[in-house]
């Protein structure tokens, strides 16, 4: 994908839809959402359940396809990419944190972080130094071959925050990172990725929890498919 001028926002949702047919009813999960997000923003998307938050999480890290209006990421019409694009572009530009880390649990902390790399091409060398660097910057220096089955959740979590770093992503997309962690860990785990955006990376964030919306510097209110409101957070 080719980088966008700086001023350019790293994504755009121009009237976009998506709508679902179930039997002889259509949902609106969106309705007809713009929204534009900066390099560097650190966004919570909050909302009930059925909000359309989910919905628009998987548009943005293009897991799922509009049903009208456009999405450009760094500038680029994604709903004009062919599946192949898009899987490129989901492992090069957009990394994933969830709620249930989705780590392979068979592999140590090391192999779980090479993975996204592998897709790339990068002799396996330079993808344990890359990982290991990854781990490093997380705090798990010292855990490389720790199995997750092996470590507490909060260093599941980092494991996977590593991961979603390791190819330098243009957005990290966080959906319910502390929902599986107790409070402690919680304010453990947001400490790090109130530190990640520090350094300059844009942080997407689904929760429904508030005292994790607070860490970020504007909140977008999703109800039946429409923003109800966008605020910038008073710090």
């Amino acid at each position: 994908m080719q980088s966008a001028d700086k001023n350019t926002p790293v994504i755009q949702l121009q009237n976009v839809h998506r709508t679902y047919t179930m039997g002889d009813q259509v949902i609106n999960a969106l309705d007809g959402v713009d929204l534009e997000i900066a390099r560097n923003e650190y966004i919570a998307i909050i909302g009930a359940s059925g909000s359309g938050k989910s919905t628009m999480m998987n548009i943005i890290g293009c897991l799922d396809r509009v049903t009208s209006g456009n999405y450009l990421l760094n500038g680029t019409r994604v709903g004009d990419m062919s599946e192949a694009e898009l899987a490129k572009v989901r492992n090069r530009e957009i990394g994933f944190v969830f709620q249930s880390f989705n780590l392979l649990p068979r592999a140590s902390a090391l192999k779980n972080v090479m993975q996204p790399l592998i897709y790339r091409q990068i002799p396996f060398a330079e993808r344990k130094r890359i990982a290991g660097e990854a781990l490093e910057h997380v705090g798990l220096g010292d855990r490389l071959e720790s199995r997750p089955n092996q470590m507490s959740g909060g260093q599941r979590q980092r494991v996977a925050i590593a991961r979603a770093l390791v190819g330098h992503p243009a957005i990290l997309l966080a959906d319910e990172p502390t929902g599986n962690l107790d409070s402690k860990t919680s304010r453990e785990i947001m400490a790090l990725i109130d530190d990640l955006h520090q350094q300059g990376q844009t942080i997407i964030m689904v929760t429904h929890e508030p005292e994790i919306a607070a860490h970020c510097d504007r909140v977008i209110r999703l109800g039946d498919g429409k923003i109800e409101s966008d605020t910038q957070a008073m710090h």
